[in-house]
């Protein structure tokens, strides 16, 4: 398990603005957090060495890209061992069509959420690749009709 860091509340801000625009310029961040330019980079730099801010990304707009299918799958395995959860995680980085995977307790071991250009990609996708795949028992799908919400994983008070 990760360890905590403590983070006060110009830290939270600091959070907060670059998950809704990981964009702006140092200057910017500092102006919209309320502190000078050097101890807000200082700052920064201190929350990506924790390990707090894992990355910058653009968000791509997939439709615009071509991509107008986006599904998630409920991936049970036949046995659960560390090593069988661990090898089906493994196998998922090999998969273009799978942009997140997570590993679920409860009826399904896995859930991954799929982005594919049509609903034949997807299908050959599920049929040739994931339910012919080594330990997979069940494969439960379901397409999505439209997201209605987008937030940042974390929420700041």
């Amino acid at each position: 398990m990760a360890r905590r860091i403590e983070i006060d509340a110009i830290d939270m801000k600091i959070l907060r603005e670059l998950q809704s625009e990981g964009r702006m310029t140092n200057v910017e961040l500092s102006e919209r957090v309320g502190i000078s330019a050097p101890p807000c980079l200082r700052r920064v730099r201190k929350l990506e060495d924790a390990g707090v801010i894992e990355g910058y990304r653009a968000m791509l707009n997939a439709p615009v890209l071509g991509y107008d299918l986006v599904a998630f799958c409920l991936v049970g395995l036949e046995h659960q061992s560390d090593a069988n959860l661990k090898a089906f995680a493994r196998r998922t980085d090999a998969w273009p069509l799978v942009r997140e995977a997570w590993m679920v307790s409860g009826e399904t071991d896995f859930l991954l959420q799929c982005v594919a250009e049509n609903l034949t990609q997807f299908q050959d996708f599920v049929i040739e690749e994931l339910t012919a795949s080594e330990n997979v028992e069940t494969v439960r799908t379901m397409l999505t009709i439209r997201q209605v919400k987008d937030a940042g994983l974390v929420e700041f008070g």
